[in-house]
């Protein structure tokens, strides 16, 4: 729903073109009943052939209104498929690290074929209940000015129809939803059985493969056959609504006559039934039946199969601000690993890094800093413990939101085609020349920039050294609002002398720096240092971990680097 309420504005402009849609439809059997009786039954033929003519005028503003109706729908149904789409593979990227998590067929399955089928069942269902809705009210206001005694004919079996029709489609949804679980169950078991192809063959186990396969394929199609005969149903309600009326108009012609209406008027009610509801009716029914089924069932997988909460929602349903404005960060018995049998990466973690702290991380190569630089920033999830942003465990924060409160900046950094101001206000599209300025001269990126052409300037990333692309990345997350920056050896490709120039600037930037160190020269510019040994981690300053931590003495003997001074601001 959350998806809806963010495109209201569009919906309402949707219903304001739809009113001129519905335009021929109001004024049809009107029109029509004036012509023949104050035309063509008084032998006046210009005069019938003039409101005729005046419903053809009606019939072309319509046509311009449906035309801007569709284009509404598009505005409508494009930014919900992106939705979509971010929802599913947020949560196959989810699921993929949990322990034991493999790669699964169903979830390529969604995000290609599953989407795509909600993509445009919605916006046929869209359509073909906007249709419904603005041709039916139309010509039942037309019949309500035209004749209201007309109504009691029409009105009991249109009801009819419309509920034995929704009564038919939650038998029909069940069905499908049967249909597209053997779909995906045939997508993973084929998956399944090509990987280990060689296995079955080896072992003789052909037959008992075939008839996994087969039985799933069984299913989806006696799931398939029950959708069909209850769709034959389902155009008997059309039958219902669309000729039943007509027939009962028909039959008590004779009555209406005697309420007051006249040749002119009946034929205007059948001009509704026929022209207006009945085409309207069958339209709903095949767009409810068809991909309306689709859209129910297709749905609902997507939302139970994990990234629920992106896939119907925007950014502000599943966003929630960390509480009372803090953006503290704490782990909490935190341990991770990466498949079920491996060792933790990171083994019952407690840390606590309070606002405005300056935290470097250092350790062998392979000890886990990449990892705890995931689970802080919420891209991997512990299998025990929490960590929590603001007092908010990571896992409970939107997308939208999560990406508001931190940014992460890998070794690898990523610069996209586009302009420079692009890339560069990718995480702050509000950012200013000023505020650009500021953080390419603090950064000292001057001479980058320059060479590049300027902001406005196209940007192609692949003769970028790696260096000018971490740059690029550094100055996007230096203006981004982010209130938590971690450097995952995010300066790697720097010299030492544009290192400590970065590393200052981050530390004078309002908020919390946290540096996956790969110099320890890092470490000595932070205010408190992480040791990671693989077995435990120790937190403290300088002198402290030089007393307590035989690995920091280590890292620093090893390294031997001075303490680069300040660079001036």
């Amino acid at each position: 729903m959350a998806s809806f309420s963010a495109r209201r504005s569009q919906f309402w402009r949707l219903g304001a073109w739809s009113a001129v849609e519905a335009l021929p439809a109001l004024l049809s059997g009107v029109l029509v009943a004036l012509a023949v009786d104050e035309g063509f039954l008084r032998g006046r033929l210009e005069v019938g052939f003039g409101w005729l003519a005046l419903l053809a005028i009606a019939v072309v503003v319509g046509a311009w209104g449906t035309r801007q109706t569709l284009i509404r729908l598009a505005a409508v149904v494009e930014p919900f498929r992106d939705d979509m789409v971010i929802g599913v593979v947020t949560g196959a990227l989810r699921r993929s690290t949990q322990p034991g998590a493999r790669v699964a067929s169903g979830d390529v399955a969604r995000v290609t074929q599953q989407v795509e089928i909600v993509r445009e069942a919605y916006a046929a269902v869209l359509i073909a209940v906007q249709q419904f809705v603005v041709v039916t009210v139309g010509a039942l206001l037309g019949l309500a000015t035209l004749a209201p005694a007309v109504l009691l004919l029409v009105l009991p079996p249109l009801a009819l129809a419309l509920g034995l029709f929704f009564l038919v489609l939650q038998r029909m949804a069940s069905q499908q939803r049967a249909s597209i679980l053997a779909d995906e169950s045939i997508a993973e078991t084929t998956g399944t059985i090509g990987n280990g192809l060689r296995d079955i063959a080896a072992c003789g186990g052909q037959e008992l493969a075939h008839a996994s396969v087969a039985g799933h394929i069984d299913s989806a199609q006696a799931a398939t056959t029950k959708v069909s005969r209850l769709t034959a149903v389902a155009t008997v309600a059309v039958a219902i609504g669309g000729w039943v009326p007509l027939i009962l108009i028909l039959a008590f012609g004779s009555w209406l006559i005697e309420q007051g209406a006249t040749t002119g008027v009946l034929l205007g009610a059948a001009t509704y039934v026929l022209q207006g509801l009945q085409p309207a009716l069958q339209t709903l029914v095949d767009g409810l039946a068809g991909p309306g089924l689709w859209l129910m069932v297709t749905l609902k997988r997507i939302v139970e199969t994990g990234g629920a909460e992106e896939a119907v929602s925007s950014d502000a349903d599943g966003d929630q601000a960390a509480a009372d404005g803090r953006h503290d960060l704490q782990l909490t018995g935190v341990s991770f690993a990466y498949s079920q049998g491996a060792e933790p990466v990171v083994r019952c973690l407690d840390l606590a890094v309070p606002e405005d702290d300056h935290l470097a991380v250092v350790g062998p190569s392979g000890i886990g800093k990449s990892t705890l630089a995931g689970l802080m920033t919420g891209l991997l999830e512990p299998q025990v413990g929490h960590v929590w942003l603001g007092g908010v465990d990571v896992r409970d924060l939107g997308m939208g939101e999560l990406a508001r409160q931190r940014v992460l900046i890998p070794q690898e950094a990523y610069v996209f085609s586009g302009t420079l101001r692009e890339n560069l206000t990718y995480l702050r599209s509000e950012a200013s020349d000023a505020d650009l300025d500021q953080a390419v001269r603090l950064l000292s990126a001057d001479l980058l920039v320059r060479q590049l052409g300027g902001y406005d300037a196209d940007v192609d990333p692949s003769p970028l050294s790696a260096g000018e692309r971490q740059l690029i990345t550094l100055i996007r997350a230096y203006v981004s609002p982010a209130p938590v920056i971690v450097l995952d050896e995010a300066t790697c490709h720097l010299d030492p002398a544009a290192e400590a120039r970065v590393e200052h600037a981050f530390a004078q930037r309002p908020g919390t720096l946290i540096v996956i160190a790969h110099r320890i020269s890092s470490a000595l510019r932070a205010r408190r240092i992480l040791v990671m040994d693989g077995a435990a981690a120790m937190v403290g300053d300088h002198d402290e971990l030089l007393v307590r931590s035989a690995l920091y003495r280590d890292l620093v003997g090893h390294w031997q680097v001075p303490m680069e001074p300040a660079p001036s601001p």
